[in-house]
């Protein structure tokens, strides 16, 4: 019996290497699609793998954007079209009147992270538990209380004083209040996300007082063409024209492949908001050069998996980018179901530590991480309304965990990537 079910098992791993080796060299017919952002990448153009383009908007309409998940405290800076954030250095929120820009230029500037749209600019200090960098989480009204003051520098060069005072968590509310360096023009403003909850993020401009709904429905789209500021090696940082992932899109590069390659692995996905990115362009002898024998395999909202290799870039002049992808593969294996319970993990990948927030549920709540053999790593029970837990994470192993959240008839399975 046990000799049958070896035979049974190598049987099944050879068909499966075969199946592979079928999949990596069977030719692919691609289509050709394009989008265009105009000169100066003046707009950013949202795009679905499956139906193209889904809206085109001025990058220059927005200078702050909150994302409007109930569970979620990021907030952005529209860093890629030149804001620029700074922690104002001398004084706590006790000091609003006498705010000034003296000495600024040594100040460290706050961006956006490139790794998960829930590490904005405004987090940049966060220090993980309760403190989420512009404020402090309390736990009895569930309120997020600012404790910083900001000074903003917008697209036109001018300055602004910021203070994040509150979100009212279980009513999706930020309150906020911002002027003038002198004082004048000071606007206290109550942005409810609940109007905008079919969106990722919805903007705020500082220099024309308004409120900008800039994004398409999150379930329309895959990935953005954009700007972004993101780290240089060695030691700085800089203005990269791009493509960003939505939440819960991923991608995964290889290079070089054949041009008939379609061998991806279905469990390496990046996770990572610029998996795409910017560097499959380099600008060598005063001309853009795409990257050679270069292919993306993305894995969209519905879960479908998209080839996707970029074919022509023609840089600020035109900001039009042709590509072509061709679908390969169907809903992928993360499906949730519909009563699956809401949860965010960030920083995703993680390194020492990872917050795990998740909806409150009427009932006991348990998460339970493991490895890939189903060794167990974490496990803990929270009561019920619990909404968020931190986990020191420095003893796991590189690679991709799983995180289980039960409760009641309700659970949701999620990947935790560990990367050192």
């Amino acid at each position: 019996m046990k000799k049958s079910l070896r035979v049974l098992r190598m049987a099944f791993l050879l068909i499966t290497i075969s199946i592979f080796r079928l999949s990596a060299s069977a030719q692919t017919t691609m289509a050709a699609d394009s989008v265009v952002m105009g000169p100066s990448y003046s707009n950013e153009v949202y795009y679905s793998m499956q139906n193209g383009v889904v809206s085109t908007y001025p990058r220059d309409s927005w200078d702050i954007a909150f994302r409007t998940m109930i569970m979620s405290s990021s907030i952005i800076t529209n860093d890629g079209r030149g804001v620029v954030l700074y922690t104002y250095p001398r004084a706590d929120t006790s000091g609003w009147a006498t705010v000034d820009t003296a000495g600024f230029q040594t100040w460290s500037r706050m961006f956006n992270g490139t790794n998960d749209w829930e590490n904005g600019a405004f987090m940049t200090h966060a220090k993980g538990g309760l403190d989420f960098g512009w404020g402090i989480y309390n736990t009895n009204n569930h309120f997020i209380t600012g404790d910083s003051l900001y000074v903003i520098q917008l697209r036109d060069g001018s300055f602004r004083k910021l203070w994040m005072q509150v979100k009212k968590a279980g009513e999706d509310i930020y309150i906020f209040k911002y002027a003038h360096l002198d004082g004048t023009g000071e606007q206290d403003v109550t942005l409810n996300c609940n109007n905008y909850l079919t969106k990722e993020f919805v903007g705020y401009s500082l220099e024309t007082d308004t409120i900008e709904d800039f994004q398409p429905e999150k379930s329309s789209w895959d990935i953005v063409f954009t700007k972004y500021i993101a780290p240089e090696p060695p030691d700085t940082v800089y203005n990269f024209m791009g493509i960003e992932n939505n939440a819960n899109v991923y991608a995964r590069k290889f290079m070089p492949v054949a041009p008939n390659f379609t061998g991806y692995n279905p469990f390496a996905w990046d996770s990572t908001k610029i998996a795409i990115g910017h560097d499959w362009k380099s600008f060598t002898n005063s001309a853009w050069v795409l990257t050679d024998s270069l292919a993306y395999f993305v894995k969209s909202k519905a879960g479908d998996v998209y080839k996707f290799v970029i074919t022509k870039y023609e840089g600020s002049s035109t900001g039009k980018i042709v590509f072509m992808k061709s679908k390969i593969a169907g809903v992928g294996i993360d499906e949730q179901s519909a009563t699956a319970i809401p949860v965010m993990v960030y920083p995703n990948p993680a390194t020492d530590q990872v917050h795990i927030t998740f909806a409150p549920q009427n009932e006991e709540t348990q998460l339970v991480i493991t490895d890939l053999t189903g060794r167990t790593l974490f496990t803990e029970k929270l009561p019920a309304q619990s909404g968020q837990v931190s986990v020191n994470s420095s003893g796991f192993a590189s690679g991709i965990c799983i995180l289980k959240i039960s409760s009641g008839t309700r659970t949701s399975v999620n990947k935790i990537i560990i990367s050192r």
